[in-house]
């Protein structure tokens, strides 16, 4: 090649611009509802200790957002925060993305009067049962047909005790915070029904997606080093990853 051809090729090359790898995001926005024990307002829990785990060692910092559960989905959806916890896989549709891996589980039980059948799976679809709204147990567990959603957990005692439904279902601490605000709480049983796993939903977007596959990343590694047994001990929940 003449030298003409070679200074004309290098003039050529640098007119070309410059495409720079989009950078990895300093910081994830995480939107969840208070649940004790897992996500206090103050940043204490469960969930939080694990995912500063996963995202902190990775230069990502956690700026957490305490909201109602279907606001916090919203949000997400919105593009107003970038993950919210504490979902069940697929749970939501519209706008979100799940990732391959669950970061704990839920242990799913039944509160009812203690004169109440004994509630199992597959019986389930004849009671007349009640969750939190958005929570979306007739997806995951079987022949649910009756069944309506409540805003507030405050009125199940009484909605229970004045038979407006059979049991209610939810994790099982939540159903321990229920049942500790009743007078007499040998008047009702909790039956335990199944454990569902539990996932960040992440925004559909391309920063959403990217902080999403670094959370798989670094929750494998850190399942197959035991790196989140200490978590799990210190806040005296089961370790799911066994």
């Amino acid at each position: 090649m003449g030298r003409c051809a070679v200074f004309l090729l290098i003039a050529l090359m640098a007119r070309l611009p410059v495409w720079a790898e989009p950078s990895k995001p300093e910081q994830i926005r995480i939107a969840s509802e208070v649940w004790e024990g897992h996500t206090h307002a103050d940043g204490t829990g469960l969930a939080w200790d694990i995912l500063r785990l996963i995202f902190e060692p990775a230069g990502v910092e956690l700026s957490i957002q305490s909201v109602p559960y279907m606001r916090s989905i919203g949000l997400v959806q919105r593009g107003h925060a970038d993950a919210w916890v504490g979902s069940y896989l697929n749970e939501v549709d519209e706008g979100v993305f799940y990732p391959r891996e669950a970061y704990d589980a839920d242990q799913i039980v039944a509160l009812s009067l203690a004169d109440k059948p004994l509630p199992v799976l597959d019986s389930l679809g004849q009671y007349r049962l009640a969750w939190m709204r958005g929570y979306e147990y007739q997806r995951y567990l079987p022949n649910l047909r009756q069944y309506r959603e409540v805003i507030r957990r405050e009125g199940i005692l009484g909605m229970l005790q004045l038979g407006h439904m059979d049991y209610y279902l939810d994790a099982l601490t939540e159903v321990q915070s229920v049942l500790a605000l009743a007078d007499d709480a040998q008047a009702y049983r909790i039956s335990e029904l199944t454990w569902l796993p539990i996932y960040l939903g992440f925004a559909d977007t391309p920063r959403g997606r990217a902080l999403a596959e670094l959370y798989d990343r670094r929750l494998e590694a850190l399942t197959r080093s035991g790196g989140l047994r200490e978590p799990f001990a210190r806040w005296q929940q089961p370790y799911p990853f066994d």
